[in-house]
């Protein structure tokens, strides 16, 4: 199927700079908003790290359009300044444009952006009919605390990936060669080595703030203020084998407590069904047309 490529720009209440992929014949399918992760743009739906077309446009060839944005304050859609670049103001820039594509829409989240999700569906379920969480970060209500070794007002010491690391609260955080090797490739049997230089090349560095939270320093991270507001809403969450902070047991614990406030969440560990070895990042991966299809046939059924 033929498919669209248009960019645009949503101006307020930040920036947000978004691609779109859709099939050259309208139809009543859902849009797809696809939201990228920490140290990553939308590039990551659009090219996987082997140079085939990413899950944007096998969306868009499924009769899906695909809607790509980058953060607020990353990438293409420009600059906000480092004290308020934070969560909230992800969130607030990514609702507003939830709320211009309009229902129905299904919201697909990776990894740091999970916890937007969470509260993305909870401010906009009326326009959000289901969400796929791809590694999602777990809401604030139920992730642990990290240790503080010690904390001045510019820098503090944490621990990221079980690892005690350094984060400057004043400046951007790079992403090293470690981080990509161990967290983002780590053990996956699908990530094509010989393209890691590339990839982590063209990684973008992160707001600390955003960082922060993510680990949950201080009980940052973002929260669900109504957790029944995700009451009957269509879930799934989509976890690899190899992938160093998504245990089966640790996104597994999103999705018992998803239900446990109503939500009909649906958890699939790659394993079960017969696809061992992805790292954390499925989209990318050798076998992401694999399972972009195991999404698509979820979305088919909402």
């Amino acid at each position: 199927m033929a498919v669209v490529h248009e960019t645009g720009t949503i101006g307020t209440p930040v920036p947000v700079y978004y691609e779109c992929f859709a099939p050259a014949t309208a139809n009543a399918r859902a849009t797809v908003l696809m939201v990228h992760g920490g140290a990553h743009s939308g590039a990551c739906y659009q090219r996987t790290a082997d140079g085939r077309p990413g899950w944007a446009y096998r969306f868009a060839e499924r009769g899906y359009r695909a809607v790509v944005p980058d953060w607020p304050g990353s990438g293409r859609s420009g600059h906000v300044p480092l004290d308020r670049l934070d969560g909230a103001t992800v969130v607030e820039g990514l609702g507003a444009l939830a709320r211009w594509l309009g229902t129905p829409l299904v919201l697909l989240t990776h990894s740091m952006s999970g916890a937007y999700g969470w509260r993305l569906l909870e401010l906009h379920g009326d326009v959000i009919a289901a969400v796929v969480g791809v590694a999602p970060a777990p809401p604030g209500n139920i992730q642990k605390l990290p240790p503080v070794y010690e904390e001045t007002q510019t820098a503090i010491e944490t621990e990221v990936s079980g690892r005690r690391v350094r984060i400057d609260k004043m400046g951007m955080a790079v992403q090293g060669r470690d981080f990509v090797e161990r967290k983002l490739v780590g053990e996956s049997r699908f990530f094509p080595r010989e393209q890691l230089a590339v990839y982590a090349a063209e990684l973008l560095p992160i707001a600390p703030k955003v960082l922060l939270e993510r680990q949950n320093v201080h009980g940052s991270q973002l929260r669900v203020s109504d957790p029944k507001k995700l009451a009957g809403k269509r879930i799934l969450v989509v976890t690899g084998t190899a992938d160093l902070d998504h245990a089966k047991e640790v996104d597994g614990a999103i999705v018992i407590w998803l239900n446990a406030h109503g939500a009909k969440a649906e958890f699939c560990y790659l394993a079960d069904r017969g696809i061992v070895g992805n790292g954390h990042m499925l989209m990318l991966e050798e076998n992401s047309d694999e399972i972009a299809d195991i999404i698509m046939g979820w979305i088919d059924t909402i």
